[in-house]
Parts: structure tokens; C-alpha cells; sequence
């Protein structure tokens, strides 16, 4: 069984050491991290732009601080929660991992993530800007 969970635990052990790196190393000081190209280059917000700030509030306990950074990205830590313990389960009983969630649900994320992404571009949508 111990064989069947190395790669989920690997996978676990390789996002905490990089949440644990975020958490540690503050993404609001200036000069630890590169600006993100898109918004260097053009003012626009992509989908993952604040989504260092995000991960820092949220591994110190701020979700309201982690969701006025980046709505995404919370969801995306919650989606990789929800697929891991999935991955775990079936891994542990011994079943093959297939997550095939078929065009549908694809199509409604990659949707949600362009909402998002147009929204926060928007003058209106001040409020989704880290």
C-alpha cells in the first residue's frame, strides 16, 4: 500500500514546501519575487496575479485577506484539496486515478477563469484587483 501513496504524498510534500516558502518569504516586499510579465508589460491583470498574496494570507489564516487577493487562486487551493484526498482514497483502495471530468465542466471553469480575468481588467471590478 505504502508504494500506491508515494505519489500522492510526494505530490503533497512538493505543495507544502512551496506554500511553506510563500508563508515564509513575504510576496508583499518588494524584490523576492518577479512582477508578473503580462502586468508589466500591458497594466493588465492575469488570472494568477496576486495569487502569491493570496497563498501567503491564506497559510496565515486570512481567507478574506486571500480572496481579496485572488478569488481563483483560493478556489484552485480548495480544487487541489477536493482531487488530492480523491487521488489519496482511490490510491489507498487500491484503484487506478482517473480524473476525467468529461468537456462540460472544463468548458464551465475555463469560463469562470475568463469571467474572472475580463472582470478584474474592468473599472468596475476594482474590487478583484490584488
Amino acid at each position: 500500500m505504502w508504494q500506491r501513496l508515494a505519489a500522492p504524498a510526494g505530490a503533497l510534500a512538493a505543495v507544502a514546501t512551496a506554500f511553506a516558502y510563500v508563508g515564509a518569504v513575504d510576496p508583499g516586499e518588494p524584490g523576492h519575487y518577479p512582477v508578473c510579465p503580462l502586468y508589466r508589460f500591458t497594466g493588465l491583470y492575469c488570472p494568477g496575479c496576486g495569487g502569491l498574496r493570496s497563498a501567503h494570507a491564506f497559510i496565515h489564516g486570512d481567507l478574506l485577506a486571500a480572496l481579496r487577493d485572488n478569488a481563483a487562486g483560493v478556489a484552485a487551493y480548495l480544487g487541489f484539496a477536493v482531487l488530492w484526498t480523491a487521488w489519496v482514497v482511490r490510491a489507498a483502495r487500491g484503484r487506478p486515478v482517473r480524473i476525467d471530468p468529461g468537456p462540460a465542466p472544463l468548458w464551465i471553469a475555463g469560463t469562470l477563469l475568463l469571467a474572472f480575468t475580463v472582470v478584474r481588467n474592468l473599472p468596475f471590478g476594482g474590487w478583484l484587483h490584488p
